[in-house]
């Protein structure tokens, strides 16, 4: 497509592009947007280099002949973004057809900064998402990221962990993620560790001996609470040397009598502060079952199902054209119709308002083309449910796309530690 615009001397018209999603994942009601630093990563490395121009140039049409030509490789080589971007903040709530991000810029620009785009806010808002849903579900409890083993490539594990975070977790068990990112980071031992020793007891003394500022004992290797029993012992030697057990992790069996009676162990020997973390295929739906069930449980650790973001397997946001404009032009607007409604886009250059209560809960979102202010009072209307909103004159409201490229240079400072 690059070198179509390329050869048909379209090269300096513009193009507004928008990313957006259709559905909200999970059966949910929200979104959480993720994914924007690293998005700002990608388009500030951006440039194709010269072992990708060679690439480029050994491939051949149907006729045998170069695919591209040589002129067209050579604007590749010179190519470096200059797009206007603008976004919402990590972390905001989105809802479907709300653009998380308007891409603004030459055609070429634009077109080759797609698919990157996709896959980075796709996954990276769906995992975030589902994380935000486990942390609901678990209330004020701590929930650390525990999927690196099963998550999508060594990639994906890390992003995951990022997003995970951004979502509400705790922390992760990823430590790339947090010399990455400044995750905090926590862990412990795996059942192959304790079934290396001859018996549970010396596992755990070895595991004191090495690390005894760091003691979470996996006590479900052979019984439970038998596990808790032997973490007790050593852990009354751990305060002898002036350390304390951090706590115990389960990981299978009836995790609410186990949660429960190990409490009252713990208790009981004098260990009110010692934590008992779950974990074993955990998501949002089991935590709220176990916390329906009063499971004594402080700590949980949820790996597969938050990693890989089951049960859905992608966001499935689009990036669709708005508008373009000839050099020196007024923007034209572009709309993709459809039998299917809701894949009939919306054009023009849009952003999103939120408008807000006095006390700060906010009402509804308006898309709005940036052309057209919206009027006040106003009514914003769903056109999936065809609901009606009210929105009074002179109602707070904040646009939640904000500028982070102009022209190719950045102008957004991505917060904390999580600038990369």
């Amino acid at each position: 497509m690059a070198c179509g615009y390329w050869k048909a001397g379209v090269s300096d018209h513009e193009a507004a592009f928008h990313v957006m999603f259709r559905e909200n994942p999970f059966g949910g009601e929200f979104t959480i947007a993720c994914g924007l630093a690293t998005a700002i990563d990608f388009v500030r490395q951006f440039q194709f280099q010269e072992s990708e121009i060679e690439y480029l140039a050994s491939q051949c049409g149907n006729d045998g002949n170069p695919l591209f030509d040589a002129g067209f490789l050579d604007y590749l080589r010179a190519l470096r973004p200059s797009c206007d971007i603008d976004a919402m903040p990590e972390g905001s709530l989105v809802f479907p057809n709300e653009p998380l991000i308007r891409v603004c810029g030459p055609i070429i620009h634009c077109q080759l900064l797609e698919t990157a785009l996709l896959t980075i806010l796709n996954f990276q808002s769906l995992i975030a998402t589902k994380a935000a849903r486990v942390c609901m579900a678990a209330e004020n409890d701590a929930v650390i990221e525990f999927g690196l083993r099963r998550a999508q490539g060594m990639d994906g594990g890390l992003s995951a962990a990022r997003a995970t975070y951004i979502g509400g977790c705790a922390g992760t068990s990823n430590l790339l993620a947090g010399q990455h990112y400044g995750i905090p980071v926590s862990g412990t031992q795996a059942h192959s560790w304790i079934m290396f020793f001859e018996n549970e007891r010396e596992a755990f003394q070895t595991y004191a001996r090495a690390l005894p500022n760091n003691c979470v004992f996996l006590v479900d290797t052979y019984n439970s609470l038998d596990g808790v029993r032997r973490a007790i012992a050593v852990a009354k030697k751990l305060q002898k040397d002036q350390h304390e057990i951090i706590g115990v992790r389960l990981d299978s069996g009836d995790r609410v009598a186990l949660s429960i009676e190990a409490r009252k162990m713990l208790d009981e020997a004098d260990f009110p502060d010692a934590k008992i973390v779950c974990s074993g295929d955990l998501d949002e739906f089991a935590i709220a079952e176990l916390k329906r069930r009063r499971a004594k449980i402080d700590i949980w650790g949820v790996g597969t199902k938050l990693s890989t973001g089951q049960p859905d397997a992608a966001l499935g946001g689009v990036y669709k054209l708005g508008a373009v404009r000839p050099s020196g032009e007024q923007w034209r607007y572009r709309i993709k119709l459809s039998d299917e409604a809701a894949k009939t886009s919306c054009p023009g250059l849009l952003q999103v308002r939120r408008f807000y209560q006095s006390g700060g809960r906010f009402i509804a979102d308006a898309i709005y083309e940036i052309d057209h202010a919206i009027s006040e009072p106003s009514v914003i209307v769903d056109v999936g449910t065809e609901r009606r909103t009210e929105i009074p004159a002179r109602t707070d409201y904040v646009d939640l796309l904000v500028p982070i490229f102009r022209q190719g240079e950045l102008v957004y400072r991505v917060a904390g530690d999580f600038e990369i």
